[in-house]
């Protein structure tokens, strides 16, 4: 008998296959484009309404101004966005885990030295911690400790004789003496400073993938690494303190981490050292202690608390400290209400700033992200989609407060790094197009703009 092979099955005739696609592409596509969307009206909305006076920004939503350029962190900058794009996932596959922990740093330290070198080593580094309103602009008005702690909270307030630049009184005095230690080490200057901000704030990324891979396991870890690497919020990073305070909020979870999930072989050690990491930032910005919302979020999904008394014997000494020393942490914040509404706050309307501080962060997190927080929305139950949440919900009671009227791509850099490993949800297949569009789109915008940042 003859075998009769179906004409589409036949040699030569098999049936083109149509295209693979991964369920939700088209809805990841429509979160991305509604992002871009949102900060796109907020930008039409903010030169619309904005006179100079009103919104106090160079180009709204943003802080800072329109002047395209290059320079010579340009070429690095396209380098490493594009190894990364075209390695990175695949190295995040394979490498052994420790190793790619320290090559996500690296990656990420290439990414943000670039970045703040395309506008100079002058401008770009040693210049933007040192004049203005910034904190080494007081170095020399800080002869010790004990006397700045005491008189910290009287030079607060607008009215206050010889008040405190805009930065140093809007922070507990813990962030003006991380660069007054500097200083006094021999590491003085904004070379130094922004050199010790860009090393922080690269190290974060570490902090991220090991909570990811203790909260969410290894494989969420390392399909998240390639996309902290390209962090667009690394625009901003660089040379702020606030990528100092991202360093060590991020550390602070990661060790927690660790701790509620025996991670460690000594667990009790590494919740002391979340307390001590958790107490420090207390002391460097009043906001950041809606941190304690993804700290939280740890220990929730580990179902373990045990770790909470030593997270508060790592909290006390701080506390103890600066209180003996002059300091009481609800008059600083009391006297920073006060003197922020005497500034620039009083003209920034709540109406505008309420939505548009959330259409800043479209371009410090990126396009991936938007779409990968709308798989973490419909995933509620997995240990990525708490972490990320909690990020979410600091993020909601920073805008609603009222207190961040405006440069929230800088002010909130500690909780945008932990909105990024929402991209970890995307599917594999197009990884490399989200991978790209993060990467251009750091550079676009440390390319279009000159931030202070």
């Amino acid at each position: 008998m003859t075998r009769v092979i179906p004409p589409t099955l036949a040699p030569g005739h098999a049936p083109k296959r149509a295209p693979e696609r991964s369920p939700g592409h088209r809805a990841d596509l429509v979160a991305a484009l509604l992002a871009a969307a949102l900060f796109a009206a907020a930008a039409v909305v903010g030169a619309a309404i904005d006179d100079g006076d009103v919104l106090v920004l160079g180009w709204p939503p943003l802080f800072g101004r329109w002047e395209p350029h290059a320079g010579p962190g340009t070429p690095a900058a396209l380098i490493t966005a594009g190894l990364t794009v075209l390695h990175g996932p695949a190295a995040a596959r394979r490498l052994p885990w420790h190793g790619l922990v320290w090559l996500a740093f690296g990656g990420a330290l290439a990414w943000v030295w670039s970045l703040a070198l395309v506008d100079g080593w002058r401008r770009g580094v040693a210049r933007p911690l040192a004049y203005g309103h910034e904190y080494l602009t007081v170095m020399d008005r800080v002869d010790g400790v004990g006397p700045f702690l005491r008189t910290f909270t009287d030079l607060v307030p607008k009215d206050a004789p010889d008040n405190w630049p805009a930065h140093v009184a809007g922070h507990p005095p813990g962030a003006t003496l991380t660069f007054v230690l500097l200083d006094r080490v021999g590491l003085g200057g904004g070379a130094w400073a922004g050199a010790f901000c860009i090393t922080a704030a690269a190290s974060a990324v570490a902090a991220v993938l090991i909570t990811v891979r203790a909260v969410a396991g290894e494989d969420g870890a390392r399909r998240a690494a390639p996309f902290l690497v390209l962090l667009p919020a690394a625009v901003w990073q660089g040379v702020s303190a606030d990528g100092w305070f991202t360093a060590v909020a991020a550390w602070a979870v990661a060790l927690l981490a660790l701790a509620a999930g025996g991670g460690v072989r000594a667990p009790r050690t590494a919740a002391v050292g979340s307390g001590l990491l958790f107490g420090l930032l207390l002391y460097l910005s009043y906001g950041l202690v809606l941190m304690g919302l993804v700290g939280l979020a740890v220990l929730w999904r580990a179902r373990a608390w045990r770790p909470l008394p030593w997270v508060a014997l790592g909290v006390a000494p701080w506390v103890v400290a600066f209180t003996a020393a002059g300091f009481w942490w609800f008059d600083g914040y009391a006297a920073l209400v006060e003197r922020y509404y005497d500034g620039a706050a009083a003209h920034r309307p709540y109406a505008y700033f309420v939505w548009a501080n959330l259409a800043a962060q479209v371009v410090t997190v990126g396009l991936a992200t938007a779409a990968g927080l709308r798989r973490a929305a419909l995933d509620r139950g997995s240990g990525l989609a708490w972490l990320v949440g909690a990020a979410c919900a600091a993020v909601l009671l920073a805008d609603l407060s009222g207190m961040s009227k405006a440069e929230t791509e800088r002010i909130w850099l500690p909780f945008a790094v932990w909105l990024v490993p929402a991209a970890a949800l995307l599917p594999r297949r197009g990884i490399r197009w989200w991978l790209a569009a993060q990467a251009v789109l750091g550079v676009a915008v440390n390319h279009l703009w000159l931030t202070r940042w």
